[in-house]
This record gives structure tokens, sequence and C-alpha cells, in this order.
């Protein structure tokens, strides 16, 4: 080829790709063209979780029955687990909680059923077998895990608490979001472990137990009775009440109230007495020291602003003494609560009536005085140091809640959840804080436990102590 030539073709070749560019700028920079962007189906596709990374999902169906709170409705459950159906059969379900049921998301109670829909005990997610269950629905709680990590604490600090996981929740095809499953409190082998007191058990030794006992809402002159003593050992003292929860208030022989009434009595007068200290005569012949402290220690860890006043269970076996416990409902706990101080770091929760006394719901007078023993007192400490170099360790108890993130993240229940639930952002009674996102909630969470148990540290450690320093 002559030179000539070439030169007129790469003249050429060189045009056209002029051409073509000032075409391609002319097209980008029209008014009328816009830049072509991924499509919205594309920039919105979640990525795909893993089946086994799924919560267990609850799917119930009412045949379009309202659920109400009492009555139980006939219902339909099945439950599945990483994409396997584990559980399917009937129940009865009503919603449950006192001041929750304002909340559009619901916490539920069901029992299970066979075929003939009689009650029948099952497992259900591993759990030992039973009939009452519990469908918890976190709200005010944007952590969603405050009743998942204090009843976790109990159960590393050898205490039964509920057993619980995080589920998801679907009812008549509507989903529900993230949930907390439970174990209901009830006497149980696997639950409350005290002797089946029956009817005619009314003398003797079988007379003695076993019992469970609450302070809560809900009382009456006919399911509860009154403390001789109250909130506390002067005059102007409110009024405590214990309710029966097994035997139930229906069920209880007059022996038995009889009994239980006078023993919690004895107690509480041999603690207000000069000499309660006595280990003879004294209040520790009437309970179980170790699980009051460990109450107290749960109690306080938490700041639970219901602590000690509200859904306080207690429980004495056959010849046994009384015991505190299992907690229970600690959603309001760990900062989460904007009256009385709830949600301060550096109170102590038992004196919630110094803060609040026109409350109709008191603390007994009992955690006051109790640390009024150098017996107590000694045993709350060597207690609380030794949690503090394990269980309630800061870094234990941060991988906790770093180990429910995960599971709520590679599940997917986050996103469905806030989703579903537009709380992130909004005050939701009683919150004290408000985080735009799950992560600013649970960094609050994390945050507010550090502060907490190093102000108890120092707190626990000066008991008595500034009472003899007063004295001095």
């Amino acid at each position: 080829m002559s030179k000539k030539k070439f030169l007129f073709r790469s003249l050429a070749v060189k045009d056209l790709f002029f051409i073509i560019l000032l075409t391609s700028i002319s097209a980008c920079s029209s008014d009328d063209n816009v830049v072509p962007v991924v499509s919205d189906e594309v920039q919105q596709e979640e990525p795909e979780v893993a089946v086994e990374d799924k919560l267990p999902l609850f799917s119930i169906t009412t045949d379009g029955i309202e659920i109400v709170d009492e009555p139980k409705i006939d219902a339909q459950i099945t439950i599945s687990e990483k994409g396997n159906v584990v559980h399917d059969g009937m129940i009865g379900i009503e919603i449950r909680g006192s001041s929750s049921q304002m909340f559009p998301k619901k916490s539920y109670g069901f029992e299970t059923r066979d075929a003939e829909n009689n009650d029948t005990d099952v497992s259900l997610l591993g759990f030992p077998e039973e009939e009452d269950w519990i469908l918890y629905a976190p709200y005010s709680d944007k952590s969603l895990v405050r009743n998942l990590l204090i009843y976790d604490l109990a159960h590393d600090m050898n205490r039964y608490a509920s057993r619980s996981q995080l589920v998801e929740v679907s009812i008549n095809g509507d989903y529900r979001g993230v949930y907390v499953f439970m174990e209901k409190l009830k006497r149980d082998i696997e639950r409350i472990n005290i002797n089946k007191l029956k009817d005619d058990e009314n003398s003797g030794e079988d007379l003695t137990g076993g019992y469970i006992l609450k302070i809560d809402k809900g009382f009456d002159e006919q399911n509860s009775f009154s403390s001789q003593w109250g909130s506390s050992m002067d005059s102007d003292s409110q009024e405590i009440r214990f309710i029966y929860t097994y035997p139930k208030a229906n069920k209880i022989a007059p022996e038995q109230k009889d009994y239980i009434s006078t023993y919690i009595n004895d107690f509480e007068t041999a603690l207000a007495s000069d000499n309660f200290t006595d280990p003879v005569n004294g209040y520790s012949a009437f309970i179980d020291v170790d699980s009051f402290v460990d109450f107290f220690i749960l109690n306080e860890l938490s700041n639970n602003v219901d602590g000690y006043r509200i859904s306080t269970y207690m429980h004495k076996d056959k010849n046994g003494k009384l015991k505190m416990g299992p907690i229970w409902d600690f959603n309001l706990a760990f900062g989460n609560a904007d009256y009385c101080s709830g949600g301060e770091p550096d109170v102590w929760a038992y004196e919630f009536n110094e803060r609040c006394p026109s409350d109709s719901l008191s603390v007994p007078f009992w955690w006051s005085r109790l640390l009024e023993d150098p017996s107590f007192v000694t045993l709350l400490k060597e207690r609380w140091g030794a949690l503090r170099g394990s269980t309630l360790s800061t870094a234990s108890v941060r991988s906790k809640v770093d180990g429910y993130i995960d599971v709520l993240d590679r599940s997917g229940a986050l996103k469905t959840n806030f989703d579903t639930w537009d709380v992130l952002g909004n005050y939701v009674w009683p919150n004290v804080f408000i985080g735009d996102t799950y992560i600013e909630e649970t960094d609050y969470l994390k945050g507010w436990i550090s502060n907490r148990t190093v102000w108890m540290d120092g707190a626990i450690n000066a008991l008595l102590v500034d009472q003899y320093k007063s004295k001095v």
C-alpha cells in the first residue's frame, strides 16, 4: 500500500472516531437525555439470607378470629426452623401483659393442645416438654434483647429463669416482627421445681410446700394477702400484697393460705426485730439468703425500675426456706425508663420508694434492712466480686449482647422487624434514649451497662463502710 493511501485511510478512521465522540458528548449533554442507571429492582435487591441463619418462624392461624385478652381462642401453629417444619398443631392463644398492651405489637400467651383440643405437653425448639408458653413482643425495648440478656445472665449464675429464644412471628399471614419465645413461669420439675401441693395436704410437713407468691399489679382481697409490715418499718408504711400464684387463689385451701401468710409474717417480724441478725432466731431462719443475694444483684445490675415491687416472684418448697425468684420482665431495665431515675446508672433500685414515694406499688422494707446486716453484705460483696471476674465481667456481658446482634443481623430479622415497626428515632414510652439506628440503640445499652457495673463496683464496696463512718 502506498504512503498516500495509508495516510488517507488513517485520517478517515480518525475523522470517524471524532464524529462518534462528538455525537456521544452531544447526547450526554442534552436536556432530553439521562445517564443510564442500574434499575431500581437491582438496586433494592437484598442479599439472600441462608436458611440456617434465619430465626425460627411461628406462623399462627386463627381463621380470622381476633386474639383478645382472655379468653384464649382456638388457633393453629406451625413452627419452622432452618427451612423445616418442626411443629404443627393446635393451640389456645390470648394477648398477655399489662402496660405493654397499649402497644400495637402485642405479646401473647398460648397453650399447646392435642387433636381433641385438650392441653398437652410438648417440646418446642428443644425446650423441656410443657403446655404453657409465651411470645414476648419487644417494642419499647428497641435493642430487642433486654429480657433475653437478663435471663441468660441468671442461667450463668445457676439460677432458673425462663428459657428464651429469638424468633419471628406471623399471624394469619401478617408478619409481626421479632419476638422472644419464652417459658411461662409455673410449678414444674423443669421450671420452678417445687413439690406439688395437693388440696388435702393441710397439716404437718405436707402443709409446708410448695408455694409460689408474687408481688405485682392485679391484686384484690380474694387473690392475695397483705404484709403486716409493708414498705417500711415506720408508721407511714405503704401496703404490700402477696398474690397466690401456686396454688392459685381459687384452688388454695384455707389452711394453706394461713400457713404461707403466717410464714411470711414470721419472716418479716424476725427481719424487723432488734436481733434480726441472729442466725437462729433472726431472718436467716426463714429465707435462702444466697437466692436473695443473687436476686438483688440482678435487679441492681439492671437498675430495674419495676424491681422488688412488680413481677417479683418468690417460692417455698416443702420443708424448705423462702427463695427469691425467678426473675421476670426486665424490658424497662438497663436504662430504659424515664421516670423515678430508671435511666440512671448510679442509683440503687431498691431505694425506689425514696425517689417516688407516691407510687402505689412500693418496695418491701426487706432490702434496706438486709443491707444493715454485716453477714448479708459480706456475702453480697463476695458474690459480686466473683461474678465480676466471670459472668458479669464487662467483656462477658458485651459479648452476649454482640452475639444477639449478630444473630439478628445475619437472619435478616432486624430489617424486617423495623420495616414493620417504625420505632427507631421515635419516642416510645418510657424511653430514656432515642437512637436513630439499631446500632445506636445497642451501643447505648452496652455503654449503660459498662457505666452501671463500674458504679456498682464502688457502691457495693462502700456498703456498711459509709454507714460506719457516719456513726463515728
